[in-house]
Parts: C-alpha cells; structure tokens; sequence
C-alpha cells in the first residue's frame, strides 16, 4: 500500500471524505506501526457550512485549514478529547475531514495500552477520540505534513470500497447547528464494518 499523495487531498471535503474509507492511518510509535483501516469520516466544507470550524473565519486554531491540503488539523474538545482531521481542498477553502472509526490492522498490543478501556472488542476504535487514545496523537500532530512519513503519521490507500458498503447520514454532534447543515448528509460510513463483520 502506498501513501496518499497530496493530489488525493485536493478535492473536496465529500470527495475525501467518501474515498477514505477502506484507507489505512498509520502511525509509527516507538518502532511499530499502528495501523487501523478507516470506517468513517465526517466532511465539513468551507466557511459556508455552519458545522464547520471554519464558518467563524479564519482564527489560530483554524489557520490550517485555510493553508494546503494534506496536513493534519488536531483540536481539543470537551475539555478532554482529541479529534484529528485531514485538510482538504485548495488554499483558502477551509475544508477538512473528520476521521471517526477505524478497525485496528496492525500493532493492538500497543495500542491497548494507549487505551485499555474494552481493549480488542467491538467499539474498541469506533469513535474520533477512541482512535486518537489508540493511536497516540495529540496536539504534537496538529498541522503535520500528512504526505510524508517524516512525522509519524499519514494514510495509506487500501482496497476500493464499493458504493454499496456505504453509508451516507448526517453528522455527528451539531444539535446547535441551523439547517441544512444539521442533518446534510455528510457522515461517511462503511456498513459499520462491513469488510470486517
């Protein structure tokens, strides 16, 4: 498998977000890999669409976003989560993908001790904050140059995922968002599993 070039990033948020699935996220930790194919994704798409970051403009924390595809956009939630995103589209069309599920492939002894909680079993990574434990990003990851391995993390292509295994609903956790945005379609799903069950 070989990693996602920059060119797969610069497309639009829905574009990315539908062809990740069944891509793997690597992430090297102290000489092992860690490596989990990807079972959900969220697209958010320019200052225009209310659930996304960006809507509020330009600010630090977004600044990312705004700059070229392919890098990491890692934020704080809650007060005790990280969630890791991928940037996507052209400069200055603030746009990412919310990576929410994975199915862990490769180094689980590891990542069990990153996150112990139901280590192995179903749900184990089936959440944005869940995988971020299993895998050990944080902070440190945020605006990283996903193209390269030179930083420890970056995607993988995988096996093409046909339109059937998947899933279209609105996005997770935008009560408070007006619509279309609320319920647009734009939560990305491979058959909870599919591939794996």
């Amino acid at each position: 498998m070989s990693i996602l070039e920059r060119d797969f990033y610069n497309r639009s948020a829905l574009d990315v977000a539908r062809d990740l699935l069944g891509c793997r996220l690597v992430r090297m930790l102290d000489g092992q890999r860690l490596a989990g194919v990807i079972l959900e994704s969220e697209a958010y798409q320019g200052e225009e669409d209310l659930g996304c970051h960006a809507s509020a403009g330009k600010t630090p924390r977004t600044a990312v976003m705004y700059g070229e595809a392919g890098h990491a956009y890692v934020y704080f939630t809650y007060g005790m989560h990280w969630m890791f995103n991928v940037v996507t589209d052209r400069p200055d069309i603030p746009s990412a993908v919310l990576i929410r599920a994975i199915h862990p492939m490769e180094g689980q002894n590891l990542m069990t001790e990153n996150r112990p909680y139901n280590a192995g079993k179903r749900g184990w990574t089936d959440g944005p904050a869940k995988l971020t434990q299993a895998l050990a990003i944080d902070k440190a990851f945020n605006t990283i140059d996903l193209c390269t391995k030179a930083d420890g993390l970056w995607i993988e292509s995988g096996e093409p995922v046909p339109e059937d295994r998947v899933q279209r609903s609105a996005r997770i956790g935008l009560n408070s968002v007006p619509e279309p945005w609320r319920s647009i379609p734009w939560r990305f799903n491979l058959n909870g599993g599919g591939l794996f069950d």
